[in-house]
């Protein structure tokens, strides 16, 4: 069992920087460490929660969260062998080309240890405020991965996709050292086919005191049954990021182990290390 940590991705008011943390959890022993991903937040948005029973968001808006993936670049230049990852960017309300740019420079900041979890999304004034067309965001999300494949190898094939179209002639580069597998965030039907069609793996949520291993179990047996079904092998890495006190997730490990879970990402106190190694202690003893 893997386990990753998400870092401090906020600003200026936060009392340790995303780069001590990002040292630190490498020196801890985490296996990886995570960004989340908003360009703006909306004050009294319509749009539910989809994670939480009450559709309510868990944090406060007026918090200055960074740009992921400018903040894990500054987090993998000071570290070595720790993979860096999103958990999860909103990719349907993103340029593809320019975002298949930033995540092969990253990975080659990274010297190779970039991983890309992406999701829909489901804040719509966030996407009505990027201009970026909410509605049909799922199949934009199909077109982006081919996109950003086909982007990685340098030469781009000319292609018309259905949301987009790839002039001919392009160079895409760089290169990524490996191209970075695509975990496919999100529990609903669709992102669950997704991930059986098109990721190299599985990035589910849940908050530690919802954390349900038979819900989990299902989402897996139905990835597997999609994968099947399209002719494709199940993908193997299945990881769930789980915010919220470490013990409830210690409690679970060991059965989201044999249910097939291949990591856990979980939240820190980065105010408190000395907690935070504890939290992981308590995890690896959980399933060793």
């Amino acid at each position: 069992m893997r386990i990753g940590v998400t870092l401090p991705g906020y600003g200026a008011d936060h009392p340790l920087t995303i780069t001590d943390a990002a040292r630190m959890a490498e020196r801890m022993g985490f296996d990886s460490i995570w960004n989340t991903d908003h360009v703006v937040m909306v004050a009294d948005a319509a749009s539910p929660y989809p994670f939480d029973a009450q559709g309510v968001m868990r944090w406060d808006l007026d918090h200055p969260m960074f740009d992921a993936l400018i903040a894990l670049a500054a987090a993998a230049s000071v570290t070595t062998h720790v993979e860096v990852g999103t958990c999860v960017l909103i990719a349907p309300m993103r340029n593809p080309i320019v975002l298949a740019k930033q995540v092969s420079t990253l990975d080659v900041i990274s010297g190779g240890r970039f991983v890309l979890g992406v999701g829909v999304g489901w804040l719509a004034e966030e996407f009505a405020a990027l201009d970026a067309p909410f509605e049909g965001r799922g199949t934009r999300m199909d077109d982006w991965i081919d996109i950003l494949r086909d982007c990685w190898t340098g030469t781009p094939a000319a292609r018309s996709y259905e949301h987009y179209e790839v002039p001919e002639g392009i160079l895409c580069y760089p290169t990524p050292l490996r191209e970075p597998p695509i975990l496919v965030g999100g529990d609903s039907p669709p992102a669950l086919r997704r991930t059986a069609r098109r990721g190299d793996g599985w990035l589910g949520f849940s908050y530690t005191d919802e954390l349900d291993p038979a819900r989990i179990r299902n989402h897996i047996e139905t990835i597997r049954t999609e994968a099947a079904a399209a002719g494709r092998e199940a993908p193997t890495r299945l990881a769930v990021q789980t915010p919220g006190p470490v013990a409830p997730l210690a409690d679970h490990l060991a059965e989201l182990a044999r249910q097939g879970v291949t990591e856990v990402v979980t939240s820190a106190d980065w105010t408190a290390p000395d907690r935070v190694q504890d939290g992981l202690n308590l995890l690896r003893r959980s399933v060793s």
